[in-house]
């Protein structure tokens, strides 16, 4: 009788890795490893949560491959460590998958399907991705409790999510704003700062043109020229911006004479001369007349202001077209000097009805006509082609819009300095992240863009009295006379009204939340921490 079973010489790899599985599964390993660490110091490990709208890749494998050392290896010295699986079930990348299944596009086609049949889809969609998920994680040896997962849909992870978010809103940190943001005009939803980090493409072409704005007041051939590689935003144009203490000449070409920053004088076409130099606040008040007379704004426009903070001299023409609706910085400094914001473009992208020249054309489709009939009408200087870094939608890639709408917003610019100090005391691996990637985007830190004019999400819990205008914020499913085990999703949500103080009734704001807030959550939602 042999001592010792006999090996064979042929290697069985895929066959022994299935038969440790089925060793663990049959014993109930994993689970009895907690329960011998039950009692013993906690190693924190959280779990993603990773998004369940797709098939997982290889690069999953690789990342789950790691988590899985650092939870074995801490078990092994000897602490308790809880590894509970998580699904990210929200957000439009799930949208866009069901609407191409429905062959359908965009919100109307959604609305009139039904919000309440397609967020129907949307979660039985994610649930078949949960299995595909839990047998490649499996396969792959990687300890997690999948019995037991929490799912970001649930109800008593959105209400943990409200809770935090009364918590926010209560410590005036949650709050309504009018603010030009990123906006993809396919998924018609606005985007936040680290979402439109993760769409941006090097070497993308796009228009150059210097536009020329007739002075008034002056001999009629005087122009104020300014740059963008945006034509479409000139029919929006509402100001010129000019550097105050900058030197700005006025130079003779031709028959024409053009105004623009001494220090720019290279982008102009050769053979002209200078007539005179004076400060850019000689300038400040001037007006102009519009290159455009479709749909012109109520009050103060077409003037030009002084913008020491918007005007740079490193490119350009040290002149900035400024239209109030479609930059960050265009509109603050408009709202500031009480100049008139308007769009003269829709929320799908596309030039409204009262542009009677571009009315219906996406904005980017419009440029080339825009930079022709800027030609064809002498307000054209120059048109070239420039390649720069451009933002595109990372979920369908159309290209992003910078427009102003509102928004709701948490103020995480009031942290700024605590999130500096707490990114200062991590330990990272490899180290320059702490000062490099995650330090220079806390360093440049704006307030959170949290709402999305979207469907299958966490709602916004804010109630608004359409009589007062009152607001609240809900903080749990009792104040709203609901359940957890009740769908608190649009458009069931959007039923429940609510008493207001001045007798009138309350109904919830449109809005989902960021899913990247509902991920961010999952400490203490996954435990429905407070209930």
């Amino acid at each position: 009788m042999p001592r010792y079973a006999p090996v064979s010489s042929r290697a069985r790899f895929a066959e022994a890795e299935m038969e440790v599985l089925e060793l663990w599964r049959s014993n109930r390993i994993f689970e009895r490893t907690l329960d011998w660490r039950a009692d013993a110091p906690p190693y924190v490990f959280y779990e993603g949560p990773p998004t369940a709208n797709g098939l997982p890749g290889i690069h999953h494998v690789l990342s789950r491959s790691y988590k899985d050392v650092f939870a074995r290896y801490k078990q092994m010295q000897g602490f308790s460590v809880e590894r509970k699986a998580g699904w990210d079930t929200h957000g439009l990348p799930v949208e866009l998958e069901i609407e191409r299944a429905l062959k359908i596009n965009g919100k109307r086609e959604i609305e009139a399907y039904g919000v309440d049949r397609f967020n129907a889809l949307c979660k039985e969609s994610v649930n078949r991705y949960i299995d595909q998920w839990r047998t490649m994680s499996e396969r792959l040896g990687f300890w997690l409790d999948f019995d037991h997962p929490y799912r970001t849909y649930d109800g008593t992870y959105i209400e943990s999510v409200w809770w935090s978010l009364k918590r926010l809103w209560d410590a005036g940190l949650l709050y309504q704003g009018y603010k030009v943001a990123p906006y993809c005009p396919r998924c018609q939803t606005s985007l936040s700062s680290h979402e439109l980090s993760l769409g941006y493409r090097e070497d993308t072409r796009d228009p150059s043109v210097y536009a020329k704005f007739r002075l008034q007041d002056s001999d009629g051939e005087t122009f104020m020229l300014a740059w963008t590689t945006t034509p479409w935003t000139l029919p929006g144009n509402v100001a010129l911006a000019v550097h105050p203490s900058e030197t700005y000449v006025r130079v003779q070409q031709g028959d024409e004479s053009y105004i623009l920053a001494k220090a720019r004088l290279s982008v102009l076409d050769p053979d002209y001369a200078v007539l005179e130099e004076f400060p850019g606040s000689n300038l400040v008040d001037r007006t102009y007349e519009p290159l455009f007379t479709d749909m012109l704004p109520e009050g103060l426009a077409f003037v030009v202001l002084g913008a020491p903070e918007l005007v740079s001299m490193d490119e350009g023409t040290g002149i900035v077209h400024t239209a109030a609706a479609y930059g960050v910085a265009d509109l603050e400094l408009c709202q500031r000097m009480g100049v008139a914001v308007r769009h003269v473009v829709g929320l799908d992208g596309r030039f409204l009805e009262g542009q009677t020249r571009y009315r219906g054309l996406f904005v980017k489709d419009a440029d080339p006509r825009i930079i022709e009939d800027l030609r064809a009408e002498g307000h054209l200087y120059r048109s070239d082609e420039v390649r720069h870094t451009y933002p595109f939608c990372w979920r369908c890639e159309t290209p992003l819009l910078y427009y102003a709408l509102n928004s709701w917003f948490i103020r995480t610019t009031a942290r700024k300095d605590r999130l500096l100090e707490l990114n200062r005391s991590i330990n990272w691996q490899p180290a320059h992240i702490r000062d490099g990637r995650m330090g220079n985007w806390l360093e440049n830190l704006v307030d959170w863009n949290l709402s999305r004019s979207r469907y299958w999400g966490t709602p916004l819990p804010i109630w608004e009295c359409a009589a007062c205008e009152r607001r609240r914020c809900v903080g749990s499913t009792a104040e709203l006379g609901l359940t957890v085990a009740d769908d608190l999703h649009k458009p069931h949500i959007d039923e429940v009204t609510l008493q207001c103080q001045c007798g009138g009734t309350m109904r919830r704001v449109a809005d989902v939340i960021d899913a990247w807030y509902d991920s961010g959550a999952m400490p203490f939602a996954q435990r429905h921490y407070t209930f």
